[in-house]
């Protein structure tokens, strides 16, 4: 092992350390120079440049379309849905000049107070309101829904606490914003890109999710009701991995946006918004990867075979690519990343922990005396088996074994899951449980009151109220109440 892995911490030992460790040694990101923001190096961006690849695809398939709206957003803007103000107030950075100068000193740069901006603008934290200011002057008729736009950008929350993907100021993402004649086309795209967001997670990041609604307390600032898919990580803890808003007619009426219905009549337009970001990352790392590094789901990974020779000699190097070059053909054909590693300046070993720590799916080691047995060595990242195989064929051999790999780390993820969910029905035993870490299955009486209560005592919350989950009527757990249904309670990142 090279000896960044032996560095490497163990999950065992302190889960949240490992991960900082682990998204820094596998070349992911680093702390930039500004507080609570990160730079995302080449190898981390492949990997989201990917995940964007696939959802811009399903999102057009759907037949959504991209556009770009301002950074910046007027601060009179945000006052115009109160709720919406009230979640984001708390965490905007604020444009308050247009110009620096020098100091009179000569010490740098300063602000020019003649400078002043006659309004505030903020840094978008997200973009309803400079939207729906937008969509005003697109819709006139009915004829002009519904408008089906998503963004891919960067947006800014001014976080005291920040952890690299999971939860920084600044980060990455894609907002969808929609607008529809009826609420129930409206709810009904809210939960078909709910849908996608799933598909995506499970078929491509390999991560099994819980689809639900969240509680009036988890609710996105401004919405009628929020969709999430929620993920369990490896320590137990819930991440929220993507949302779906119905936003009602609220922010419609805050920027007087109508349209002339079927029959003539004026009409407030009916909303969604919907979201995915770099907490995806996250979500990715957090879910597959061990105590050797990152574990990739092939479908995701941007080298999902990595092929090493050994050799001793120009003369062995030579050989051996001649018998490579039509291997590495034949894998790009088959539509798979594959990287010819025969860079003088590193050892082997090197090269083998290197690419187990960055996580590619499959390595394929060969030498001299292979291609003399007509053999190739094979290790597969997410066991760490190793295993010869006849070069014959041996790209069909590896396509079908990243399809393995991928299933396999799935029904993996899939296993700790369900083996770390289970019902409680008592307040004693919920507390006793919840230390274990998991998902508890709880009944709860659906007031707020409850809810905060039970985060208060436990730092548990609510991450959803499933949309398959047990409808059999019981009593609450915190307060002896009625409660229609059990949701779903963890500890969260």
């Amino acid at each position: 092992m090279a000896k960044e892995l032996k560095n490497l911490t163990k999950r065992s030992e302190d889960y949240s350390k490992w991960y900082n460790e682990l998204v820094v040694k596998a070349d992911l990101a680093e702390q930039s120079a500004v507080r609570g923001c990160m730079v995302i190096k080449p190898y981390g961006y492949a990997i989201w440049e990917k995940m964007q690849r696939y959802l811009d695809d399903m999102f057009k398939a759907t037949d959504v379309r991209n556009a770009y709206f301002p950074l910046l957003i007027p601060k009179s803007f945000l006052s115009r849905e109160a709720e919406h103000v009230e979640g984001f107030a708390k965490e905007c950075a604020v444009v308050t000049h247009h110009r620096l100068m020098n100091a009179p000193d000569g010490s740098g740069v300063v602000v020019d107070p003649e400078a002043r901006l006659e309004e505030e603008l903020i840094i978008r934290p997200t973009s309803e309101t400079i939207i729906w200011n937008t969509y005003r002057n697109w819709i006139n008729s009915y004829r002009d829904l519904p408008i089906l736009c998503n963004q891919w950008c960067n947006v800014l929350r001014w976080e005291m606490r920040t952890r690299m993907f999971l939860r920084t100021a600044e980060f990455l993402w894609q907002e969808g914003h929609t607008a529809h004649a009826t609420s129930e086309e409206a709810e009904a795209r809210a939960i078909q890109m709910l849908d996608v967001y799933a598909d995506f997670a499970e078929k491509y990041l390999a991560v099994p999710v819980v689809k639900g609604v969240k509680s009036a307390n988890e609710r996105f600032a401004g919405a009628i009701n929020t969709y999430t898919i929620e993920a369990m990580m490896q320590d137990g803890k819930a991440l929220q991995s993507g949302t779906s808003h119905f936003l009602g007619q609220n922010f419609a009426k805050a920027f007087d946006v109508t349209f002339v219905n079927k029959e003539n009549k004026p009409e407030y337009v009916w909303a969604t918004s919907w979201g995915v970001s770099t907490r995806l990352m996250g979500a990715l790392i957090m879910t597959h990867s061990d105590d050797n590094g990152l574990v990739l789901p092939p479908h995701i990974a941007p080298i999902q075979v990595v092929i090493i020779p050994i050799y001793k000699n120009a003369d062995q190097l030579a050989a051996i690519s001649a018998h490579v070059d039509p291997i590495i053909n034949r894998l790009r054909e088959l539509g798979i990343s594959v990287k010819y590693d025969d860079a003088e300046n590193r050892r082997p070993g090197f090269k083998f922990a290197d690419y187990e720590l960055k996580g590619i799916p499959v390595r394929l080691a060969i030498g001299a005396r292979d291609i003399e047995e007509g053999t190739v060595e094979i290790m597969r990242r997410d066991t760490l088996e190793k295993h010869s195989a006849p070069l014959e064929g041996i790209a069909e051999y590896v396509a079908t074994l990243l399809e393995e790999i991928q299933q396999g780390i799935y029904d993996k993820a899939l296993r700790l899951r369900e083996s770390m969910t289970r019902p409680v029905d008592t307040w004693e035993e919920f507390k006793i449980e919840i230390e274990k870490g998991g998902f508890l299955l709880a009944h709860w009486d659906g007031t707020t009151e409850t809810e905060e209560k039970i985060k208060e005592e436990t730092k548990a919350t609510i991450r959803c109220i499933p949309f398959d989950g047990d409808t059999t009527p019981g009593t609450c757990i915190y307060t002896g109440k009625p409660s229609a249904r059990r949701v779903i309670f963890a500890r969260n990142y």
